[in-house]
């Protein structure tokens, strides 16, 4: 093919996809040659081991060969990722990152701010509206839900809910993996705990929780020490919270020594959503597009799947039966999962003003 052959499919295949919105009937080949003409794809801050991303990297470059996948900075946190938008926008080179994957915070704010362009994959509507912008400029990907690693030399008779915590045969046994006023995952396993006992979202959950915690506390069950691997093999936190993909990644890497379970709590399914978007500066906006297909295809839902961080579509899959048997059989029951419950964003802001403002004196820490 000579040169003006290509230039010409290229300007047809781009004009084709030039609207900022997929029409949720996608003609794929059309756009996948539109991102061949374009033969990149740039990413960031997507380590290999987080959520199987390299397995989805390879899956995708196997599936469309002809674009090469430029990663930057795989280790980079997602204000890194912001900051490399504002910092690329008139580079069109490597350094110009084509798409982010961010926590869900940042979204709204990238989109306030000019940074990012919308777009609607095929299975848009697979998307739990609470996950997702209206107007697709961002969109959940994965999520983890709160869950217990625990150690069953020390702990025979497995909790299976905020509630059985409460039992004082679990004293000394319970953690948070580190102070909520610094750690997202301990303040949301409080807030956690506040909507097992029914308190509604935001500051009310958030105080509930504190409330549940110094009953703990008070009970001699919560272990002043955060939970991390090393104390729950030595059995000195052998209960603690945690995002369940770092917890079925920890029980796999210790490999039954000691044996861990990881239980979803039964009376609150909390999760965290991490969320996609494409650079409103990308310089290859069909290979991005073409890249959100794919994740939020089947294939690449599944591939996160494979990584223990659940995908976004995760109930309709399991609805549509898509959901592969070796790959379920790792993870705790489905039926918890189908009750995840996504906090606002406003909910998140005003859970984390009450806790800067109530755990210190209501807890008794400095």
């Amino acid at each position: 093919m000579t040169i003006k052959t290509v230039f010409t499919a290229s300007i047809s295949t781009v004009a084709l996809f030039a609207s900022t919105f997929s029409a949720f009937a996608v003609d794929m080949d059309a756009l996948y040659e539109a991102a061949k003409a374009e033969g990149q794809l740039t990413t960031i801050a997507l380590p290999h081991d987080w959520c199987a991303y390299g397995g989805v990297i390879e899956g995708f470059k196997a599936k469309y060969p002809g674009i090469t996948v430029n990663e930057l900075n795989p280790n980079a946190g997602s204000g890194d990722e912001i900051e490399a938008i504002k910092a690329n926008k008139g580079n069109t080179g490597p350094q110009a990152p084509d798409v982010i994957d961010v926590g869900l915070s940042f979204g709204p704010a990238a989109k306030a701010e000019g940074l990012i362009q919308p777009y609607k994959v095929s299975t848009w509507d697979d998307i739990p509206d609470s996950a997702k912008d209206a107007e697709g400029y961002w969109y959940g990907d994965y999520y983890g839900v709160l869950a217990m690693g625990i150690n069953k030399d020390v702990v025979t008779d497995l909790p299976t809910s905020f509630a059985d915590l409460t039992d004082g045969k679990f004293a000394n046994s319970v953690a948070l993996p580190g102070d909520p006023r610094t750690g997202n995952s301990s303040m949301m396993t409080v807030y956690a705990a506040g909507v097992s006992t029914g308190a509604a979202g935001g500051a009310e959950a958030l105080n509930a929780g504190i409330a549940y915690f110094r009953g703990l506390k008070d009970a001699g069950i919560l272990v002043p020490v955060n939970g991390n691997v090393q104390n729950l093999t030595q059995g000195a936190t052998p209960i603690y919270f945690d995002w369940d993909y770092n917890l079925l990644a920890m029980r796999d890497k210790l490999a039954g020594n000691p044996p861990v379970d990881v239980i979803v709590p039964s009376d609150s399914v909390l999760a965290g959503v991490y969320v996609q978007a494409i650079s409103a500066f990308a310089p290859h906006p069909n290979a991005a597009k073409l890249w959100m297909e794919y994740l939020y295809s089947d294939e690449g839902q599944l591939g996160w799947l494979a990584g223990y961080c659940h995908p976004i579509r995760f109930n309709a899959m399991s609805d549509a039966g898509t959901l592969p048997a070796e790959l379920m059989a790792n993870l705790p029951p489905a039926e918890n999962y189908a009750k995840a419950v996504f906090p606002t964003l406003d909910e998140q802001g005003a859970a984390k003003q009450a806790t800067a403002e109530n755990w210190a004196k209501d807890m008794g820490v400095e």
